[in-house]
């Protein structure tokens, strides 16, 4: 519809200010919440079971109902986002999240903690989903890949946040302080994100338009912008895309979402495969524990370093044809790592890989995915990548120990090195740019096919 094009037109010319960047920070602050829950896993789950009130089995259960919980909360969000909108998916989950945190701090038993954590494993794989997506439909072109790459950036932060708290806390107050700062964190959250608007490009898609109008004006006038014309248009103007899940396998969508479903897959095998399992390779491979987990530590100040990376690297090379030169990139450090024998080698090449994955978790989640959809459809194509993801993520484990079983860590890293390689394929082939692009023009290709899909087989039944 032409109020689609104009409504995302002129959040486009806004220039870059104060509004941007506070919208930034709700967003992220949720997400960071969310983040710091999932690592906080470790530290709680060791400490009871030194206190006797887990077992490694109640443990083991733990851990997969947080990624049932997850792929459950990434599917829900794709259908309800799209559906009620995102200011309604992203208090809704957030609300969830933080008041089973709550609950799990209160936990009577592990049994009761499981049982919650499978509730905050909804909300934490609803965040991920409406956050990036959320923040892509506001932000300009020029710096929509940068903010996807600083909030990637803040959330994955909380990974050392998690663990000082963790040492600070846990031995000397228990392990369900931690549980109850996730929780009192995320309902800040919520409560501070309770102003924050609905995405006028979802409400023009809906068919709001004067709602949409509303939202986009009151923020032209927070950034400075006086004049409340829309700029002109020279892109052709085309009908929303429905908001169907079978849409997302239609002519002109299909190969997107081919090739955000190949991302995210890549991303989950990729990191979990190498930076969840690395400190148990180095021991296998003959290192101390000592010496694991120091070189451990230098492998993973790799993670930061990417996330700069990807900033400074996301408007000059985009998006496409970054995931295709730093899959190519890690998949060659990749190749040479089981051949590394010095510790100073080993933590080189570990370090480069880990900054490598991250650039690409920046590239991919926090910007790629959500800008391949059109507005009715953004939430629904990201989520069922995700939940195809997360699926990937629960029978990973077995897929990396089988690899090593059989060839040690060159049959691991032949398994990372093979994903990285077909996504470098895939979305060389496949993928669109996005880079410096508005997102109706993004999706100007998908929707005109989907209309000569149509329209051709609407000339074939009336032929027959």
């Amino acid at each position: 519809m032409q109020a689609d094009t104009r409504i995302g037109a002129r959040l486009d010319s806004v220039p870059l200010s104060r509004y941007h960047w506070k919208l930034l920070a709700l967003i992220a602050a949720g997400m960071y919440f969310d983040s710091f829950d999932i690592y906080i896993a470790g530290t709680v789950l060791a400490a009871m079971i030194k206190s006797g009130e887990s077992t490694l089995q109640l443990n083991a259960t733990f851990v997969s109902v947080t990624f049932i919980g997850m792929m459950v909360g990434a599917w829900l969000s794709g259908v309800m986002g799209d559906r009620y909108g995102r200011r309604f998916c992203y208090q809704f989950n957030l609300l969830i999240y933080g008041l089973a945190s709550i609950a799990a701090a209160l936990a009577p038993s592990m049994t009761w903690l499981i049982f919650f954590r499978l509730v905050m494993g909804i909300g934490m794989g609803a965040e991920i989903v409406v956050g990036y997506g959320t923040l892509s439909e506001f932000i300009p072109p020029a710096w929509r890949g940068r903010f996807g790459t600083i909030v990637n950036l803040i959330i994955n932060s909380s990974l050392f946040l998690s663990t000082l708290l963790g040492w600070m806390i846990v031995p000397h107050y228990g392990w369900r302080w931690m549980f109850a700062i996730a929780g009192v964190g995320a309902l800040v959250a919520w409560f501070l994100r309770k102003r924050m608007p609905e995405s006028p490009r979802w409400l023009a898609s809906k068919g709001r338009e004067r709602e949409a109008l509303a939202v986009v004006e009151s923020i032209e006038a927070a950034c400075g912008v006086t004049a409340a014309v829309s700029p002109p248009v020279a892109r052709e103007s085309v009908p929303e895309a429905s908001s169907r899940l079978r849409d997302l396998f239609a002519p002109g969508m299909r190969a997107r979402t081919i090739s955000a479903i190949t991302v995210l897959v890549v991303q989950f095998v990729a990191q979990f495969a190498f930076v969840s399992w690395i400190p148990t390779f180095l021991v296998k491979e003959g290192h101390t524990i000592s010496s694991s987990l120091g070189l451990t530590a230098i492998m993973f100040a790799g993670g930061p370093v990417g996330s700069l990376i990807a900033f400074l690297l996301t408007e000059r090379i985009g998006r496409k044809w970054g995931i295709v030169a730093f899959s190519l990139i890690c998949a060659a450090l990749g190749v040479g790592y089981p051949f590394a024998q010095s510790e100073v080698v080993i933590a080189v090449l570990g370090f480069a890989i880990t900054a490598c994955l991250y650039v690409l978790s920046s590239f991919t989640i926090a910007s790629y995915v959500p800008e391949l959809f059109p507005t009715a459809l953004r939430l629904r194509g990201t989520g069922l990548a995700n939940t195809i993801g997360r699926a990937v993520s629960i029978a990973l484990p077995y897929a990396v120990a089988a690899a090593y079983a059989g060839t040690g860590i060159a049959g691991v890293l032949t398994l990372i090195v093979g994903t990285l390689m077909a996504q470098a394929l895939i979305v060389g082939m496949f993928g669109p740019e996005t880079k410096n692009r508005s997102l109706e023009d993004i999706s100007v290709g998908t929707a005109a096919a989907a209309r000569e899909h149509e329209e051709g087989m609407g000339a074939f039944e009336r032929g027959r």
